[in-house]
């Protein structure tokens, strides 16, 4: 990385763990742009510059993908594998961040080419430590290429 603010596309239908995730990156002093959709549809649209995406200059390519598996109109597996299929998109590194510690969605995610699988906590404060956790590695200690 160059210095430059890492831009984490947050795909999340729930609003209360979208603000815990953002609050919490905030919280640990993670200085990134989070640009959050709320399903499948918009995360694609949003990738490949759709509608309310369309110009590239206010939907830049995310460093990473932060990617929820239960999401309305378009599943997140589903999300997964067309992000991966995809060789302009397949090197942006996506970690699953998701409800389901089901072994048949973690192998699922890891066959398509997943990087990271993470179950959310149901307890608040162990959803701020696995947060914070995120941060220090993904943001602070892992490298990105140019």
């Amino acid at each position: 990385m160059t210095g430059e603010p890492l831009l984490i596309l947050l795909v999340e239908d729930d609003q209360a763990h979208a603000e815990i995730v953002r609050r919490n990156l905030c919280e640990a002093r993670v200085a990134n742009r989070i640009m959050h959709v709320t399903d499948g549809q918009a995360a694609l649209d949003y990738l490949y510059h759709q509608d309310a995406y369309s110009d590239p200059g206010s939907s830049p390519r995310p460093t990473l993908i932060l990617l929820d598996l239960r999401l309305p109109k378009v599943d997140g597996m589903e999300v997964l594998r067309r992000i991966k299929d995809d060789e302009g998109l397949r090197t942006i590194p996506v970690v699953v961040l998701t409800t389901s510690a089901a072994e048949m969605d973690v192998s699922g995610c890891y066959n398509n080419g997943v990087c990271s699988y993470l179950v959310k906590p149901v307890d608040f404060e162990h959803f701020r430590e696995l947060m914070e956790a995120f941060g220090f590695y993904w943001l602070m200690w892992n490298r990105f290429p140019d």
